[in-house]
């Protein structure tokens, strides 16, 4: 570790210690970001090719804290997410699924305080929560049909897959529905699931992201028919007959 590194950590440990406790303010969103960050960092798991940091997070704050918030948690929750998903991404980091954190009240902690819980949790968990989250999700378009009114196909240059009833992951690996041999593919990529309204496209935490119709997705999307789909150097295009 570097001199001006090592400072840096010795400043804000005492920030964060006694000093910070004598003078203690309301926590700041930017202090969120820190803290969940280093909570990411702190929990990396490796194994044979990827190393893994948890994908879910439960923010504990104090009454006080939680009510200064609270006009703005919704939007917070989701800038806090994007950051971190872009942190995974820079520092190379897999996750199973998008972040996802959640704000709760802990009556014990005091103005300024708060506590992380950091837990890597199963793809099926998360897409469960993302799917039945109360916000709607983005639409661009017509909605797209769903699994009953209509065959739908990933067109990769002069290929056509047509995507099963249970849908389809896009990825490097070679158990992939639909297998991108680039080394800017991660191996389980991104996947199209069915979804009552359609069919839902839901980035598994890859490295390198996913673009929709030249947009970076930050969540789960619903398709139309003859969107672009761009995962690394490659475009797939949407279809439903």
């Amino acid at each position: 570790m570097s001199v001006l590194r090592n400072l840096e950590t010795r400043i804000a440990s005492l920030v964060e210690g006694a000093f910070g406790r004598a003078f203690r303010s309301e926590i700041r969103p930017v202090e969120l970001a820190r803290r969940l960050t280093r909570e990411m960092d702190r929990h990396r798991q490796s194994s044979l090719s990827s190393t893994y940091v948890p994908n879910e997070y439960i923010v504990w704050l104090s009454p006080q804290d939680r009510r200064q918030l609270a006009p703005i948690e919704n939007a917070l929750i989701e800038e806090l997410a994007a950051f971190l998903l872009e942190h995974a991404r820079a520092e190379h980091l897999a996750l199973q699924s998008q972040p996802h954190i959640e704000l709760r009240t802990d009556r014990g902690l005091t103005l300024g305080e708060c506590g992380i819980e950091a837990n890597l949790v199963q793809h099926e968990r998360s897409l469960a929560r993302a799917t039945s989250a109360p916000e709607p999700v983005p639409r661009r378009g017509p909605p797209a049909r769903g699994s009953g009114s209509g065959q739908a196909f990933l067109v990769y240059g002069a290929s056509r897959t047509p995507i099963g009833v249970h849908g389809a992951v896009i990825g490097r690996s070679p158990d992939a529905d639909v297998v991108l041999s680039s080394t800017d593919v991660s191996r389980r990529h991104a996947e199209i699931i069915p979804d009552p309204g359609g069919w839902l496209l839901v980035d598994l935490g890859s490295t390198n992201g996913v673009r929709l119709n030249a947009r970076t997705m930050l969540v789960p999307t619903l398709l139309t028919d003859g969107d672009v789909i761009e995962i690394g150097s490659a475009d797939l295009t949407f279809e439903v007959h």
